[in-house]
């Protein structure tokens, strides 16, 4: 694990000796859009239907009112505690080469994180041809609309049943345009059990994605993000522009076959390295 130990200190987690961890390069790069930036160096957000504010003190990571129960059954699986990055890097610094190598440096506190197979899969039919401010406008208002207000005032990520209910006019004031049809039909075949992540978890992830391609908008890209960031599937990735480019440029053959089983994981810093690096050359 990246850290020494885990002690509630008042009502708050205390981490001590975290490494390989950022949270604005684990937050704010493409993988997650419910976290903001409330204050330098610290952030608050939703997910699993709780709110949590944290921030870093040092080599101390702060999780606001988390009781241990609540960071061992929830967060701890979220954050990907319980993989050990420092060895990880050392190996991909070793197989991927130059470029690789020169991501990882480039955000050496980046963690890929494990989110609720639902909203993820929601999420990415939103971001396809957007950008990340614009993902972020829409997902906070469907949960304005239509998910639970929790009691911190926060609301939770809309069920599938509620949005099953809906019809695309429902949907107009998240401003989703022609995305609104792909989440009620996501919905419907949630809710109605056609596309159930519990049952699809014990299944291999090609057959998960042969359901998840059965969702209407569903492509092969959206597909792969659910994979990676819902299931947890980290040996596969999604191929946005960037990666497209990444992948032409430095791995024409693919990746390395080391790297194979952790192709996600690689993916997560060539993208944000790609996507910070390439803009501006």
């Amino acid at each position: 694990m990246d850290y020494t130990t885990a002690e509630q200190k008042g009502s708050d987690i205390v981490l001590s000796g975290v490494r390989c961890f950022n949270l604005a390069q684990t937050l704010d790069n493409g993988q997650a859009f419910r976290w903001l930036e409330t204050d330098k160096g610290k952030f608050s957000g939703v997910a699993k239907g709780r709110r949590l504010e944290l921030f870093s003190e040092g080599e101390n990571l702060v999780l606001r009112d988390v009781s241990p129960e609540e960071f061992e059954t929830v967060w701890k699986d979220y954050f990907d505690f319980s993989r050990n990055y420092t060895n990880l890097r050392e190996k991909l610094s070793a197989w991927g080469g130059d470029v690789l190598r020169d991501a990882l440096a480039f955000s050496p506190g980046l963690r890929l994180m494990r989110q609720d197979v639902w909203e993820i899969l929601i999420s990415f039919i939103l971001s396809q041809n957007s950008n990340i401010p614009r993902i972020k406008k829409m997902i906070s208002l469907l949960c304005e609309f239509f998910g639970e207000k929790l009691p911190c005032g926060a609301f939770a990520f809309p069920t599938p049943e509620t949005l099953a209910a809906l019809s695309p006019k429902n949907l107009a004031p998240i401003k989703c345009g022609y995305r609104a049809g792909y989440i009620i039909d996501a919905a419907c075949k949630t809710a109605g059990g056609l596309f159930n992540p519990s049952v699809l978890a014990a299944l291999s992830s090609d057959e998960i994605k042969d359901s998840l391609l059965k969702i209407h908008g569903v492509g092969p890209k959206v597909a792969e993000c659910v994979l990676l960031y819902g299931f947890g599937r980290v040996e596969r990735f999604p191929l946005d522009v960037w990666m497209k480019r990444v992948m032409s440029q430095f791995y024409p053959t693919g990746f390395p076959s080391e790297i194979k089983n952790y192709s996600g994981i690689a993916q997560q810093f060539l993208f944000h390295y790609a996507r910070n690096f390439f803009s501006k050359n």
